[in-house]
Protein backbone atom coordinates (compact mmCIF):
# COMPACT_ATOMS: atom_id res chain seq x y z
CA UNK A 1 0.00 0.00 0.00
CA UNK A 2 2.85 2.37 0.96
CA UNK A 3 4.73 1.52 -2.25
CA UNK A 4 1.59 2.28 -4.26
CA UNK A 5 1.22 5.66 -2.51
CA UNK A 6 4.88 6.51 -3.21
CA UNK A 7 4.43 5.52 -6.84
CA UNK A 8 1.30 7.69 -7.13
CA UNK A 9 3.16 10.69 -5.61
CA UNK A 10 6.10 10.09 -7.93
CA UNK A 11 3.87 10.02 -11.00
CA UNK A 12 2.04 13.11 -9.76
CA UNK A 13 5.36 14.94 -9.43
CA UNK A 14 6.37 13.76 -12.92
CA UNK A 15 3.05 15.07 -14.27
CA UNK A 16 3.72 18.44 -12.59
CA UNK A 17 7.16 18.67 -14.20
CA UNK A 18 5.62 17.72 -17.54
CA UNK A 19 3.07 20.54 -17.23
CA UNK A 20 5.79 23.09 -16.45
CA UNK A 21 7.94 21.95 -19.40
CA UNK A 22 4.98 22.12 -21.78
CA UNK A 23 4.05 25.61 -20.58
CA UNK A 24 7.63 26.72 -21.20
CA UNK A 25 7.44 25.17 -24.67
CA UNK A 26 4.03 26.71 -25.42
CA UNK A 27 5.14 30.33 -24.94
CA UNK A 28 7.62 30.47 -27.87
CA UNK A 29 5.22 28.42 -30.01
CA UNK A 30 2.43 30.95 -29.48
CA UNK A 31 4.80 33.85 -30.22
CA UNK A 32 5.95 32.22 -33.48
CA UNK A 33 2.35 31.46 -34.51
CA UNK A 34 1.22 35.04 -33.83
CA UNK A 35 4.18 36.51 -35.70
CA UNK A 36 3.43 34.14 -38.58
CA UNK A 37 -0.06 35.63 -38.84
CA UNK A 38 1.42 39.11 -39.20
CA UNK A 39 3.92 37.89 -41.82
CA UNK A 40 1.04 36.40 -43.80
CA UNK A 41 -0.82 39.67 -43.41
CA UNK A 42 2.11 41.56 -44.90
CA UNK A 43 2.34 39.09 -47.80
CA UNK A 44 -1.41 39.07 -48.47
CA UNK A 45 -2.51 40.55 -51.82
CA UNK A 46 -5.60 42.02 -50.13
CA UNK A 47 -5.57 45.57 -48.75
CA UNK A 48 -7.13 45.85 -45.27
CA UNK A 49 -8.16 49.44 -46.09
CA UNK A 50 -10.30 48.20 -49.00
CA UNK A 51 -11.97 45.70 -46.68
CA UNK A 52 -12.38 48.40 -44.01
CA UNK A 53 -14.20 50.76 -46.38
CA UNK A 54 -16.06 48.15 -48.46
CA UNK A 55 -17.94 49.73 -51.39
CA UNK A 56 -17.41 53.17 -49.80
CA UNK A 57 -13.78 53.02 -50.95
CA UNK A 58 -14.92 54.35 -54.36
CA UNK A 59 -16.17 57.57 -52.73
CA UNK A 60 -13.30 58.01 -50.27
CA UNK A 61 -10.65 60.65 -50.96
CA UNK A 62 -6.95 59.83 -51.05
CA UNK A 63 -6.47 61.87 -47.87
CA UNK A 64 -9.13 59.86 -46.03
CA UNK A 65 -7.60 56.57 -47.19
CA UNK A 66 -4.14 57.73 -46.06
CA UNK A 67 -5.53 58.81 -42.69
CA UNK A 68 -7.25 55.46 -42.09
CA UNK A 69 -4.12 53.60 -43.18
CA UNK A 70 -2.08 55.59 -40.66
CA UNK A 71 -4.67 55.07 -37.89
CA UNK A 72 -4.61 51.32 -38.49
CA UNK A 73 -0.80 51.31 -38.45
CA UNK A 74 -0.60 49.72 -41.89
CA UNK A 75 2.28 51.94 -43.01
CA UNK A 76 4.55 50.60 -40.28
CA UNK A 77 6.94 47.65 -40.83
CA UNK A 78 5.45 44.27 -39.96
CA UNK A 79 7.79 43.88 -36.98
CA UNK A 80 6.58 47.21 -35.55
CA UNK A 81 2.94 46.21 -36.09
CA UNK A 82 3.56 42.91 -34.30
CA UNK A 83 5.36 44.67 -31.44
CA UNK A 84 2.49 47.13 -30.89
CA UNK A 85 -0.01 44.28 -30.98
CA UNK A 86 2.03 42.03 -28.64
CA UNK A 87 2.64 44.79 -26.06
CA UNK A 88 -1.06 45.67 -26.15
CA UNK A 89 -1.92 41.98 -25.66
CA UNK A 90 0.35 41.76 -22.61
CA UNK A 91 -1.40 44.84 -21.23
CA UNK A 92 -4.83 43.29 -21.73
CA UNK A 93 -5.69 45.18 -24.92
CA UNK A 94 -6.56 42.71 -27.70
CA UNK A 95 -7.27 45.45 -30.22
CA UNK A 96 -10.40 46.22 -32.24
CA UNK A 97 -11.92 43.91 -34.84
CA UNK A 98 -12.33 45.77 -38.14
CA UNK A 99 -14.90 43.32 -39.51
CA UNK A 100 -17.02 43.01 -36.35
CA UNK A 101 -16.67 46.69 -35.38
CA UNK A 102 -16.15 45.53 -31.79
CA UNK A 103 -13.22 45.09 -29.39
CA UNK A 104 -11.60 41.72 -30.04
CA UNK A 105 -11.99 40.82 -26.35
CA UNK A 106 -15.76 41.30 -26.67
CA UNK A 107 -15.91 39.16 -29.82
CA UNK A 108 -14.00 36.36 -28.07
CA UNK A 109 -16.08 36.60 -24.88
CA UNK A 110 -19.37 36.42 -26.82
CA UNK A 111 -18.40 33.58 -29.18
CA UNK A 112 -15.95 31.33 -27.34
CA UNK A 113 -18.59 29.75 -25.01
CA UNK A 114 -20.69 28.64 -28.02
CA UNK A 115 -17.64 27.10 -29.71
CA UNK A 116 -16.68 25.28 -26.51
CA UNK A 117 -20.26 23.97 -26.17
CA UNK A 118 -20.30 22.67 -29.75
CA UNK A 119 -16.79 21.17 -29.62
CA UNK A 120 -17.34 19.52 -26.22
CA UNK A 121 -20.70 18.02 -27.26
CA UNK A 122 -19.25 16.80 -30.56
CA UNK A 123 -16.25 15.25 -28.81
CA UNK A 124 -18.45 13.47 -26.25
CA UNK A 125 -20.63 12.05 -29.05
CA UNK A 126 -17.53 10.93 -30.99
CA UNK A 127 -16.12 9.16 -27.91
CA UNK A 128 -19.44 7.41 -27.15
CA UNK A 129 -19.81 6.30 -30.78
CA UNK A 130 -16.20 5.04 -30.84
CA UNK A 131 -16.49 3.08 -27.59
CA UNK A 132 -19.79 1.46 -28.56
CA UNK A 133 -19.03 0.56 -32.18
CA UNK A 134 -15.33 -0.20 -31.67
CA UNK A 135 -16.07 -2.59 -28.80
CA UNK A 136 -18.86 -4.38 -30.71
CA UNK A 137 -16.67 -4.71 -33.83
CA UNK A 138 -13.78 -6.24 -31.88
CA UNK A 139 -16.11 -8.45 -29.85
CA UNK A 140 -17.69 -9.82 -33.03
CA UNK A 141 -14.48 -9.89 -35.09
CA UNK A 142 -15.09 -11.19 -38.60
CA UNK A 143 -18.89 -11.05 -38.25
CA UNK A 144 -21.32 -8.82 -40.15
CA UNK A 145 -21.23 -6.15 -37.43
CA UNK A 146 -17.42 -5.99 -37.60
CA UNK A 147 -17.43 -5.77 -41.40
CA UNK A 148 -20.14 -3.08 -41.40
CA UNK A 149 -18.41 -0.93 -38.75
CA UNK A 150 -14.96 -1.29 -40.33
CA UNK A 151 -16.16 -0.54 -43.86
CA UNK A 152 -18.22 2.46 -42.72
CA UNK A 153 -15.29 3.79 -40.67
CA UNK A 154 -12.87 3.60 -43.61
CA UNK A 155 -15.46 5.19 -45.92
CA UNK A 156 -16.15 8.11 -43.54
CA UNK A 157 -12.43 8.82 -43.10
CA UNK A 158 -12.38 10.47 -46.53
CA UNK A 159 -15.64 12.42 -46.23
CA UNK A 160 -15.16 16.12 -45.31
CA UNK A 161 -17.31 17.45 -42.43
CA UNK A 162 -19.10 19.95 -44.68
CA UNK A 163 -20.36 17.08 -46.89
CA UNK A 164 -21.78 15.34 -43.83
CA UNK A 165 -23.30 18.66 -42.73
CA UNK A 166 -25.06 19.21 -46.06
CA UNK A 167 -26.29 15.59 -46.09
CA UNK A 168 -27.61 15.92 -42.52
CA UNK A 169 -29.43 19.15 -43.40
CA UNK A 170 -31.01 17.49 -46.45
CA UNK A 171 -32.22 14.45 -44.47
CA UNK A 172 -33.02 15.63 -40.92
CA UNK A 173 -33.90 19.30 -41.49
CA UNK A 174 -35.35 19.61 -44.98
CA UNK A 175 -36.51 16.01 -45.58
CA UNK A 176 -37.85 14.83 -42.23
CA UNK A 177 -38.21 18.25 -40.59
CA UNK A 178 -37.02 16.91 -37.22
CA UNK A 179 -34.39 19.58 -36.49
CA UNK A 180 -33.80 23.24 -37.44
CA UNK A 181 -31.47 24.03 -40.33
CA UNK A 182 -29.16 26.62 -38.75
CA UNK A 183 -28.62 29.32 -36.15
CA UNK A 184 -28.56 29.34 -32.36
CA UNK A 185 -32.32 29.80 -31.91
CA UNK A 186 -35.45 30.28 -33.98
CA UNK A 187 -35.90 33.80 -35.39
CA UNK A 188 -36.77 36.27 -32.63
CA UNK A 189 -36.43 33.73 -29.81
CA UNK A 190 -34.22 34.07 -26.73
CA UNK A 191 -31.38 31.53 -26.28
CA UNK A 192 -33.18 29.29 -23.76
CA UNK A 193 -31.95 25.78 -22.93
CA UNK A 194 -34.58 24.15 -25.13
CA UNK A 195 -33.92 26.42 -28.10
CA UNK A 196 -30.13 26.01 -27.91
CA UNK A 197 -30.35 22.24 -27.41
CA UNK A 198 -32.65 21.87 -30.42
CA UNK A 199 -30.33 23.89 -32.67
CA UNK A 200 -27.18 22.28 -31.24
CA UNK A 201 -28.28 18.69 -31.94
CA UNK A 202 -27.59 18.57 -35.68
CA UNK A 203 -24.21 20.41 -35.81
CA UNK A 204 -22.94 18.50 -32.75
CA UNK A 205 -24.03 15.19 -34.30
CA UNK A 206 -22.28 16.05 -37.57
CA UNK A 207 -19.11 17.11 -35.74
CA UNK A 208 -19.17 13.96 -33.60
CA UNK A 209 -19.73 11.60 -36.55
CA UNK A 210 -17.02 13.33 -38.62
CA UNK A 211 -14.48 12.80 -35.81
CA UNK A 212 -15.51 9.23 -34.94
CA UNK A 213 -14.02 7.03 -37.76
CA UNK A 214 -10.42 7.22 -36.52
CA UNK A 215 -11.55 6.70 -32.93
CA UNK A 216 -13.78 3.72 -33.82
CA UNK A 217 -11.03 1.96 -35.77
CA UNK A 218 -8.50 2.67 -33.01
CA UNK A 219 -10.78 1.29 -30.28
CA UNK A 220 -11.41 -1.81 -32.39
CA UNK A 221 -7.68 -2.41 -32.87
CA UNK A 222 -6.89 -1.76 -29.21
CA UNK A 223 -9.69 -4.10 -28.12
CA UNK A 224 -8.39 -6.88 -30.39
CA UNK A 225 -4.94 -6.51 -28.81
CA UNK A 226 -6.43 -6.45 -25.31
CA UNK A 227 -8.55 -9.54 -25.96
CA UNK A 228 -5.38 -11.53 -26.73
CA UNK A 229 -3.55 -10.54 -23.52
CA UNK A 230 -2.86 -13.08 -20.77
CA UNK A 231 -5.14 -11.57 -18.12
CA UNK A 232 -8.09 -11.71 -20.52
CA UNK A 233 -7.28 -15.32 -21.45
CA UNK A 234 -7.09 -16.10 -17.73
CA UNK A 235 -10.48 -14.51 -17.14
CA UNK A 236 -12.01 -16.69 -19.85
CA UNK A 237 -10.29 -19.77 -18.37
CA UNK A 238 -11.96 -19.01 -15.03
CA UNK A 239 -15.33 -19.35 -16.75
CA UNK A 240 -16.41 -15.70 -16.54
CA UNK A 241 -19.21 -14.56 -18.82
CA UNK A 242 -18.00 -13.15 -22.15
CA UNK A 243 -19.62 -9.76 -21.43
CA UNK A 244 -17.65 -9.54 -18.16
CA UNK A 245 -14.42 -10.52 -19.91
CA UNK A 246 -14.89 -7.87 -22.61
CA UNK A 247 -16.24 -4.97 -20.56
CA UNK A 248 -14.34 -5.41 -17.27
CA UNK A 249 -11.04 -6.95 -18.37
CA UNK A 250 -10.36 -6.04 -22.02
CA UNK A 251 -12.01 -2.61 -22.34
CA UNK A 252 -10.07 -0.87 -19.49
CA UNK A 253 -6.78 -2.01 -21.06
CA UNK A 254 -7.85 -0.71 -24.47
CA UNK A 255 -8.82 2.69 -23.05
CA UNK A 256 -5.28 3.74 -22.08
CA UNK A 257 -3.97 4.38 -25.63
CA UNK A 258 -7.42 5.74 -26.54
CA UNK A 259 -6.96 8.62 -24.08
CA UNK A 260 -3.79 9.71 -25.88
CA UNK A 261 -5.51 9.50 -29.27
CA UNK A 262 -8.31 11.83 -28.11
CA UNK A 263 -5.73 14.52 -27.37
CA UNK A 264 -4.11 13.99 -30.77
CA UNK A 265 -7.49 14.53 -32.46
CA UNK A 266 -7.94 18.06 -31.04
CA UNK A 267 -6.47 19.78 -34.16
CA UNK A 268 -8.96 17.88 -36.35
CA UNK A 269 -11.74 18.80 -33.93
CA UNK A 270 -10.86 22.50 -34.22
CA UNK A 271 -10.76 22.29 -38.03
CA UNK A 272 -14.04 20.39 -38.11
CA UNK A 273 -15.67 22.96 -35.82
CA UNK A 274 -14.70 25.75 -38.25
CA UNK A 275 -16.45 23.99 -41.15
CA UNK A 276 -19.50 22.90 -39.13
CA UNK A 277 -20.04 26.35 -37.60
CA UNK A 278 -19.88 27.95 -41.03
CA UNK A 279 -22.40 25.55 -42.59
CA UNK A 280 -24.87 25.76 -39.69
CA UNK A 281 -24.37 29.51 -39.05
CA UNK A 282 -23.42 28.65 -35.47
CA UNK A 283 -22.33 31.90 -33.75
CA UNK A 284 -19.05 30.53 -32.40
CA UNK A 285 -15.46 31.67 -32.49
CA UNK A 286 -14.50 29.26 -35.26
CA UNK A 287 -16.89 30.98 -37.65
CA UNK A 288 -15.15 34.27 -36.81
CA UNK A 289 -11.98 32.80 -38.37
CA UNK A 290 -13.64 32.77 -41.77
CA UNK A 291 -15.05 36.26 -41.30
CA UNK A 292 -11.67 37.63 -40.14
CA UNK A 293 -9.78 35.97 -42.99
CA UNK A 294 -12.13 37.14 -45.74
CA UNK A 295 -12.22 40.68 -44.30
CA UNK A 296 -8.42 40.80 -43.75
CA UNK A 297 -9.19 41.47 -40.09
CA UNK A 298 -5.78 40.55 -38.70
CA UNK A 299 -6.24 41.80 -35.09
CA UNK A 300 -9.12 39.33 -34.72
CA UNK A 301 -7.46 36.61 -36.82
CA UNK A 302 -4.28 36.71 -34.72
CA UNK A 303 -6.19 36.30 -31.44
CA UNK A 304 -8.45 33.55 -32.81
CA UNK A 305 -5.40 31.71 -34.16
CA UNK A 306 -3.74 31.96 -30.74
CA UNK A 307 -6.88 30.58 -29.06
CA UNK A 308 -7.00 27.64 -31.50
CA UNK A 309 -3.28 26.94 -31.03
CA UNK A 310 -3.64 27.09 -27.26
CA UNK A 311 -6.57 24.63 -27.46
CA UNK A 312 -4.46 22.18 -29.46
CA UNK A 313 -1.52 22.44 -27.03
CA UNK A 314 -3.84 22.09 -24.03
CA UNK A 315 -5.58 19.02 -25.50
CA UNK A 316 -2.24 17.34 -26.15
CA UNK A 317 -1.03 18.17 -22.64
CA UNK A 318 -4.17 16.83 -20.93
CA UNK A 319 -3.96 13.59 -22.94
CA UNK A 320 -0.29 13.08 -22.01
CA UNK A 321 -0.91 13.85 -18.34
CA UNK A 322 -3.85 11.42 -18.26
CA UNK A 323 -1.77 8.68 -19.90
CA UNK A 324 1.11 9.33 -17.46
CA UNK A 325 -1.15 9.11 -14.43
CA UNK A 326 -3.20 6.11 -15.60
CA UNK A 327 -0.58 3.88 -17.25
CA UNK A 328 2.50 2.88 -15.17
CA UNK A 329 4.28 1.85 -18.40
CA UNK A 330 4.30 5.46 -19.70
CA UNK A 331 7.29 7.63 -18.80
CA UNK A 332 7.31 11.44 -18.85
CA UNK A 333 9.13 12.86 -21.85
CA UNK A 334 12.34 14.76 -21.40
Amino acid sequence: MEAAALSARSRGAAAGRLVLRRIGFAVPVLVVVAFGVFLLAAASPFDPVDQYYGVRIFNASAADVARVRAELGLDEPVLAQFWHWATGLLGGDLGVSRSMRQPVAQVVAERLPWTMLLAATGLVLAVLIALALGTVAAWRQGGWADRLVTATGHALEGVPPFVLALLAIAVFALGLGWLPVAGLTDAGQDPTFGQVAEHLALPALVLGVSQSPWLVLHVRQSMLAALSEDHVTGARARGLAESVVVLRHALPTALLPFVTLIGARVPELVTGAVLVEEVFSWPGLAAAVVTAATAVDYPLLAVVTLVATAAVLLGSLLADVAALLLDPRVAADG
